[in-house]
């Protein structure tokens, strides 16, 4: 016979693994709740002969237990305690951004960091009868805790990437308000991430790529993005007509932020439909 005993003194949480032991698809199970001194306690007697599968059964109910109930806790209290230093404010949106990267079940790390909680618990369970649940998650997990420290460090470098690039729109939306308007209409054609510009009697308009005229660069690499931008804020058009001969992605999403209000989208003038029959033969 296995028996195994769960000490822990949150209702929640003991409701919550007393119903779901119970639903474990094994027979010879036993389950009771009493409490002794200081704690609760879930005590699981398995009389059957499939220990290992009684074992694997459990520790996926626990593992569950502790991505439901346990988990966001400790990646508060990792923001809390390695980046205090930021307002309620910006941990709220780290914490948001945490989340996303914990909850996406498309990629590997969901699945590696689910197996380490496994694995830990499978570990314990063979070789003791017993745990305090609270104790185990904090002093046992080392494994996965260093995983949710990962996801924290990577969920502020995109707080803080995201903070700049908002900062950049809003520098660069100050300077359009602030500054005349040297074109009237422009036109930007857009095809497979290369933009080109034309003037409103449809000429192209070639970029100045005088590093020591740039305005405001995206970066450092110099990409035509970076050159149309430019060229963009030399120009400060009172009109931007953006035909979108392919779909559109960030640079598309940031002009229509810092020019907005000043951008049309096209997809079927004449424009358009020339452009498109360049594409066309030439794929």
């Amino acid at each position: 016979m296995k028996s195994f005993c769960i000490k822990n003194n949150n209702e929640i949480i003991l409701n919550y693994l007393l119903t779901e032991i119970e639903k474990m698809d094994i027979s010879n199970i036993y389950v009771s709740k009493n409490k002794f001194k200081n704690y609760k306690n879930i005590i699981v007697h398995y009389k059957g002969k499939q220990e290992e599968i009684f074992a694997m059964k459990l520790g996926k109910v626990l593992t569950d237990c502790v991505l439901k109930f346990y988990e966001i806790n400790l990646v508060k209290r990792l923001i809390n305690s390695d980046y205090f230093y930021f307002n309620e404010i910006e941990k709220r949106y780290i914490l948001s951004n945490c989340k996303e990267i914990l909850y996406d079940e498309n990629t590997k790390d969901f699945e590696y960091r689910i197996e380490k909680i496994f694995i830990s618990f499978m570990d314990y369970i063979d070789e003791h009868k017993y745990f305090i649940l609270d104790g185990f998650v904090n002093f046992r997990l080392f494994e996965y805790k260093s995983l949710l420290t990962e996801v924290v460090d990577i969920a502020v470098n995109k707080f803080i990437i995201d903070k700049e690039y908002k900062e950049f729109i809003q520098l660069l939306q100050g300077y359009i308000t602030s500054q005349p308007s040297k074109a009237e209409t422009v036109h930007v054609i857009y095809s497979n991430s290369e933009p080109i510009i034309l003037d409103e009697n449809e000429n192209v308009i070639p970029y100045d790529k005088r590093f020591f005229k740039a305005k405001y660069l995206s970066d450092i690499s110099f990409s035509s993005k970076d050159y149309c931008l430019n060229e963009l804020l030399n120009l400060l058009p009172k009109k931007i007509i953006l035909h979108l001969i392919a779909e559109g992605d960030d640079f598309i999403n940031t002009l229509q932020l810092i020019f907005k209000g000043r951008i049309i989208i096209c997809k079927e003038c004449n424009i358009c439909k020339t452009f498109n029959l360049i594409k066309s033969n030439l794929y």
